[in-house]
Parts: C-alpha cells; sequence; structure tokens
C-alpha cells in the first residue's frame, strides 16, 4: 500500500525525547495501520550535537537551531519534549502559528500558558495536545476532554506526583524518615538533585491546575491552587496515621460547588480501604467523580521514559486521526484502524 509519508519536528532527546524516538521507530507498521500514515521524524533540537544519547539518531538529522524546524513546510507536527517554560512558550507559539500541530508534555508550559496557546491553536486550525504532561501513560487529559464530555464532573483527584508517593510509601511500608526515603528516591532516578519542585507540591499542582481547567471548561491559573508539601511530614505523622488505620498520600484535588472551583495540593489522610490508599511506589492514580459516571479510577506509571514516550505517542495518533489533520489536506483519505 502506497502510504503517505508524515514528518515530524522533535524539540529534545533527552529520557522522553529517546523514548519517541524509540517507539516511533520499533512501531512503524502498527502505526501506520492505525492511522494510515507513515511517520518520518525530519530534524531534532538538541543543545549538543556531540553529546553520546540513549538513543542513535544520525548526525545531519539534529540541530541546534530550532527554526531549522520551524520554517521547514515539510514538518506538519512538532513534539517538544525539553521542557522549560518562557523560551518554549514562544517556540510552541510560533509553531502553532506556522499551523504546525503541536504535541507537548510540558506541564510548566500547559499550566502557566495553557489558554494563550489554545488560542493560537484555534486560531490557526491546528491541534495542541499533552497527555504526557500529567499523568505520563495514564490517558486521563483524553478521557476528561472526550469520554467525560456530555458528564458533568464535580471532583477530580489523585496522586499525581511519583516522588512525592514513593517517598510516603517508603516512609509507610518501612518506617524510612523523610530525608532517608528522599535520598533513595534520588539515588534511583525519581527525584531531581533538586526535588523542591516534587516535595514542595509544585509539580502536582501544575498538574491539578490543568486537570481542573479540562475538568471544568474554565481556566485555572497556579496561583489559584492552594498548596503544600510533603516536607512536614514526619515519621511520627505517618506511625500515627497508621494507628488510625489511615495513609498519608500527597492528594491533588478539584472540586466544583456551582460556580465556585477550589483546587488544592496537600498530604491527605486517608482511610486505608481508599483505592488511592493502595497505591504505592512511583505509581499515579486519578479519582474522578461525575453525576452520569459515578465513581472511576485510572492508574499507572506517571513518569519514565518509554510510560511519558507512549503518551506522546498516542497524542500523535491522534492528531493525524483528527479531524484538523484531515481538513489540511483534503485530497488525502486516512486508513482508520
Amino acid at each position: 500500500m502506497n502510504r503517505k509519508v508524515v514528518k515530524v519536528g522533535l524539540l529534545g532527546l533527552g529520557t522522553v525525547g529517546s523514548g519517541v524516538v524509540k517507539m516511533l521507530r520499533q512501531n512503524v507498521e502498527e502505526l501506520a495501520q492505525k492511522c494510515g500514515y507513515e511517520v518520518e521524524i525530519q530534524r531534532v533540537l538538541v543543545r549538543d550535537l556531540e553529546k553520546m544519547r540513549a538513543v542513535d539518531v544520525e548526525r545531519h538529522m539534529l540541530t541546534r537551531d530550532v527554526q531549522d524546524i520551524l520554517e521547514d513546510p515539510e514538518v506538519r507536527i512538532v513534539i517538544e519534549v525539553m521542557g522549560g517554560e518562557e523560551q518554549t512558550k514562544e517556540i510552541v507559539l510560533q509553531a502553532l502559528q506556522a499551523g504546525k500541530h503541536v504535541i507537548t508534555a510540558n506541564k510548566d508550559l500547559v499550566a502557566l500558558h495553557g489558554a494563550l496557546l489554545h488560542r493560537a491553536a484555534d486560531e490557526n486550525g491546528v491541534e495542541l495536545l499533552y497527555e504526557a504532561a500529567v499523568a505520563g501513560a495514564i490517558p486521563i487529559v483524553r478521557v476528561l476532554k472526550q469520554s467525560f464530555a456530555a458528564d458533568n464532573v464535580r471532583e477530580v483527584m489523585g496522586i499525581v506526583n511519583g516522588t512525592t508517593n514513593y517517598i510516603l510509601s517508603k516512609m509507610t511500608a518501612e518506617g524510612a524518615a523523610y530525608e532517608d526515603a528522599l535520598a533513595e528516591a534520588q539515588q534511583l532516578g525519581y527525584a531531581e538533585a533538586d526535588p523542591h519542585a516534587d516535595v514542595s507540591g509544585l509539580d502536582a499542582a501544575r498538574k491539578m491546575a490543568i486537570l481542573a481547567s479540562i475538568s471544568f471548561r474554565q481556566a485555572v491559573e497556579l496561583a489559584d491552587v492552594k498548596l503544600e508539601g510533603i516536607e512536614s511530614v514526619t515519621q511520627q505523622d505517618v506511625e500515627r496515621a497508621k494507628a488510625g488505620g489511615q495513609v498519608i498520600k500527597l492528594i491533588g484535588r478539584a472540586r466544583r460547588e456551582g460556580s465556585a472551583i477550589e483546587v488544592s495540593v496537600a498530604p491527605m489522610w486517608l482511610e486505608a480501604a481508599h483505592p488511592l490508599a493502595k497505591v504505592g511506589d512511583c505509581f499515579n492514580a486519578v479519582y474522578v467523580y461525575a453525576d452520569a459516571l459515578g465513581e472511576a479510577m485510572l492508574y499507572g506509571r506517571g513518569a519514565g521514559e518509554m510510560p511519558t514516550a507512549s503518551a506522546v505517542v498516542g497524542d500523535l495518533l491522534a492528531v493525524l486521526r483528527g479531524r484538523k489533520f484531515a481538513a489540511a489536506q483534503p485530497q488525502q483519505m486516512a486508513r482508520w484502524a
């Protein structure tokens, strides 16, 4: 079968970028069967052309100049996995204004500039997708946007930061002190050398601002999220919770009562029987309450090379199977699986 080739520009070749390259290479035929197109990476933006990486990419595909991607008319889709905020915002904005669909795993970008970027996407008839920005491989963004589109979501709550969940799980299961659990998380690569964004709850707050905005169809700013981290949680707190049949988890919660929306991130004492109390290690889980559905929970790995890459490639398929992509090429018919 003579398939059309779609060219993609990749911004960043770190952990997630390498995972994306691996998935696209390993699943060429499967992806083509699902969307009717062969996906080809055209150029990759990197900081250092000589750096050794986890995946081999031909030298001619690498560039340090983002304009090589933004100004390339063959690049139809841009995948942003390089991180950053202000400069990245300008790059993504340029891509959208150039009529390129954008997929990003950047929670900071979406939480702080989502409204601006969505307007640019709408004005230019392209997609802006960011499943990987919230809970790794867990498809919570797509579920809220599509599966709950006709329902009235009342509350979204969950564990959306794997680092803090790992720390609290170690403190609960093994009696580890906070400092020791954090050090182990850093050794395993779950926590950064500077863990502030995780342990302060800021990372979870960014994700909850995104989930609240989607759930309640109203822009929720990061500044609107009430925030408390886990730095002050002690082993004594954990033991008191256990004595009362409870477990401490860092919980993000977004609720709507009438026109009032409340979003928070804080350590919460959950009954041991609660589904979220059973989510351990670095896993994430999101619980949704809606009028028609009632209760539902999504669970899975919230970070890591391949889980996050899976969410990115899922968004890529959504773009290729979407009406906006098809509308830009009226002579082409995508083959649906």
